[in-house]
């Protein structure tokens, strides 16, 4: 555990110290704030519809091959990735290296499946993804703050940096990191199996999954809308630029770190993971709804320490979906999900830079600023609405077999 959790860390300061900056980047080859949240949106969705294919693919691969060959073609790709984005110079060049960058790299949930691999499954896979989500945590805790005062400096400093991550990644991985899954568990690829539809179908497929695939893709789309809108959502409203950006993320990534690293061992034997997953849901349509609102800049620092369920409530819902997989498709259900995160992935940016594209002339400090963080508010409202009656479906159907004479 001790490998992976190392391996994860790295890879996520690297994609942290781009976050402050790409918008900014992209900025630099438009002539507005409107024209910039369209080619920012245009970035993002290149990265979203390529991860969307290549997701199933290399889940697959990894449950064949082993994880650590992929998760080194990943480190690998990232490095490439990162020197070509600091040495761009057009926006298609930046939109081209998005689409290499999001077909070749499933990093996070190859580690997901390294998890599985050596976890049974139960509240310790709970306790490992949270684990798991700390070191993301405090990789979103030191990238984005490294990232926003370095790009004070350079704009392209903090992908030169990223990049050389990556490279020690590669290496570390190359020479220290184990293989988790032995050759008797692997299994043989099929592109019937790898492609995305079929990925996606097989996951709705797992028993005690079910509604849960629309909880996970109406979550992830409030996600990633927030994450493009976050930089310049805070851009327009307070006018802030690298540095402070980089400091909300930073306190983003301590909030994660703290929730998913000490709080979810006692959480999860408070609650377990269903209802820790519905409280979180709850808590982050609270949060989003907030974030929207805030009136000063203090207001969000202060949301971000308040949401301490929302923080949990991913690590509760990929256990969840663990468990429902057997120990031969960890590989595939990681990558259905990254997948399924993906494709969301691909629908976030459309609406991300149509709402802040009617917003971006808006005088700071006009709540209408904040609409596309409504929009996440209203799909997290819609995802802990639907979890909340599955699991009473769940809950109340071994009853109903009890009754059954």
């Amino acid at each position: 555990m001790p490998f992976i959790l190392v391996a994860v860390l790295i890879d996520m300061i690297a994609i942290g110290l781009m976050i402050p900056v790409l918008p900014a980047l992209v900025g630099s080859f438009t002539a507005s704030s409107t024209e910039q949240a369209f080619a920012y949106g245009v970035v993002a969705f290149a990265f979203g519809i390529a991860s969307f294919l290549g997701g199933p693919v290399l889940g697959a691969l990894s449950d064949r091959f082993g994880r650590r060959p992929v998760l080194l073609l990943g480190f690998g790709a990232m490095a490439t990735s990162f020197f070509v984005t600091a040495a761009a110079t057009a926006l298609w060049m930046l939109v081209a290296v998005r689409l290499f960058s999001g077909a070749m790299q499933a990093n996070v949930a190859v580690a997901q499946a390294y998890v599985a691999d050596i976890t049974p499954a139960g509240d310790a896979r709970a306790r490992r993804f949270g684990l798991l989500g700390a070191m993301l945590g405090v990789g979103y805790t030191l990238g984005p703050v490294l990232g926003g005062v370095l790009g004070a400096v350079d704009l392209r400093l903090p992908f030169v940096v990223a990049g050389v991550l990556a490279l020690v990644n590669t290496l570390y991985g190359a020479l220290v990191l184990p293989e988790s899954l032995p050759p008797d568990r692997r299994q043989p690829f099929r592109w019937r199996r790898a492609n995305p539809v079929g990925a996606l179908r097989a996951l709705g497929a797992l028993r005690g999954v079910g509604p849960m695939v629309w909880v996970i893709a109406l979550a992830a789309l409030a996600q990633f809308t927030l994450h493009i809108s976050w930089v310049l959502h805070n851009t327009y409203k307070f006018g802030w630029g690298p540095k402070e950006n980089g400091w909300s993320l930073f306190a983003v990534g301590v909030a994660m770190a703290v929730v998913q690293g000490a709080l979810m061992k006692p959480l999860l034997r408070r609650f377990g993971p269903q209802r820790l997953a519905q409280i979180g849901l709850v808590s982050a349509t609270l949060s989003y709804l907030g974030w929207g609102l805030a009136t000063v800049p203090w207001m969000m620092f202060a949301i971000i320490a308040l949401n301490v369920f929302g923080f949990a409530a991913a690590a509760a819902i990929q256990s969840l979906v663990s468990g429902a997989a057997g120990e031969h498709e960890q590989g595939r259900t990681m990558g259905s999900v990254a997948s399924l995160h993906s494709l969301m992935g691909v629908l976030a940016p459309i609406v991300a830079a149509a709402l802040l594209g009617l917003v971006a002339e808006l005088p700071q400090g006009d709540p209408r600023i904040g609409l596309p963080l409504y929009f996440c508010a209203a799909l997290q409202a819609l995802a802990a609405a639907i979890a909340w009656r599955h699991f009473q479906r769940q809950r109340s159907a071994p009853a109903s077999a009890a009754a059954t004479p």
